[in-house]
């Protein structure tokens, strides 16, 4: 689940009382054209090129899940919030879509593999973050990758992992990551933004 825009709410937020307003934010729910437009653009460039199986987790409402369908894939998503799942459910209602409540450091997907994982704003809040990458990265088909949108957000009592602290976490996995930084494109975000935002895009085998 992405965070404000200002700043991601706190670990143990209630979910389901934000669920009905978690869309206004221009990031969530993408209602503007251009903000849309930018993070189909980006999607496109991180999920493989061929239709997959993309599992989302901390969905949220389901707006990039949305936009991953509307690309051809297949989506799983994960969010701990049963409102927010029951909204990405009538998001991606006729599409290729099943979610799921569930944790998303251990998703409920029993022996399902995916060719993508896609985590926007969810392993900062982890208490062991290497340890969810460890499994997510179990969960990947041969080739697959995973997604990570992360950031640093505050000034006064930053919170949020640093790029270096998240590629430094992916190491021991053996795959090849790569930083694309995503602060200074004001159309993912409605505005511009002087924080640390990125992605990590990590490919194995």
């Amino acid at each position: 689940m992405s965070g404000n825009s200002d700043e991601p709410t706190a670990p143990g937020a209630d979910w389901d009382a934000l669920a009905a307003s978690f869309d206004d934010e221009p990031d969530h729910g993408l209602r503007d054209t251009d903000v849309r437009r930018a993070w189909a653009a980006r999607l496109a460039s991180w999920l493989p090129r061929r239709p997959g199986d993309v599992l989302d987790l901390g969905c949220g409402t389901g707006s990039l899940s949305l936009l991953a369908a509307e690309q051809g894939h297949r989506v799983t998503g994960v969010d701990l919030s049963p409102a927010m799942v029951e909204l990405a459910r009538t998001k991606l209602a006729g599409r290729d879509a099943v979610f799921l409540t569930g944790d998303a450091a251990a998703p409920p997907v029993g022996e399902q593999r995916f060719d993508a994982v896609l985590v926007r704003h969810v392993l900062w809040t982890l208490p062991d973050p290497g340890r969810a990458l460890r499994h997510w990265r179990q969960l990947l088909r041969p080739r697959g990758r995973l997604v990570l949108v992360e950031g640093v957000w505050g000034s006064v009592a930053p919170v949020g992992i640093p790029a270096g602290r998240l590629t430094a976490l992916l190491d021991p996995l053996a795959g090849q990551a790569r930083v694309e930084r995503l602060s200074d494109d004001p159309s993912l975000w409605g505005r511009e933004v002087t924080d640390e935002r990125y992605a990590v895009v990590a490919t194995y085998g």
